[in-house]
């Protein structure tokens, strides 16, 4: 019996973590599509289990001396997804914004910050925000963050006024 229950225990562990493994694969919906050329560009992808990320993440921003609010926009967050694009090019990052645009994403914020451009685009349908998308480009790779959770728009703009003031 004892040998039963340390199987299902390993096994739902590995179920747990599974979502840990590093992909050469893209896990976002436009850099799956196989028609599209990327001319070179490598891929590293990978789910953040929201579990183990969002007591990592509160610490770090009671170190960083933030507010109770934006610890309250990470307990909405319920999914996390991040690509990192090797050897991406500009025509690339213009056909992702093409494909956002096409699929009803509503670009919110462009912000420059030491010479990186981050931008904040989300997916609304009424007055909630199920799906937040933040592309960092820099001249060496972009990354691209999916952040999926049940936000307000209040929520997005105390975020890009938290981050604006940095």
């Amino acid at each position: 019996m004892k040998t039963l229950k340390n199987i299902f225990l390993t096994a739902g562990i590995l179920f747990l973590l599974q979502s840990c493994v590093v992909s050469h694969k893209p896990n976002m919906d436009f850099f799956s599509d196989s028609g599209y050329d990327f001319k070179g560009a490598k891929f590293e992808s990978f789910n953040v289990p929201m579990f183990l990320a969002k007591p990592f993440i509160k610490k770090a921003l009671k170190e960083d001396g933030e507010d109770e609010a934006m610890m309250d926009l990470v307990k909405k967050v319920s999914k996390i997804k991040v690509l990192t694009v090797e050897n991406g090019d500009k025509e690339m990052l213009n056909d992702y914004a093409a494909f956002l645009n096409n699929n009803n994403y509503e670009d919110w914020a462009t912000i420059k910050h030491d010479g990186d451009n981050v931008n904040i685009r989300v997916k609304q349908t009424g007055e909630s925000i199920k799906n937040m998308l933040i592309t960092v480009n820099s001249d060496k790779e972009l990354v691209f963050v999916d952040v999926k959770g049940n936000f307000t728009a209040d929520d997005i703009s105390k975020m890009i006024n938290a981050a604006s003031d940095k």
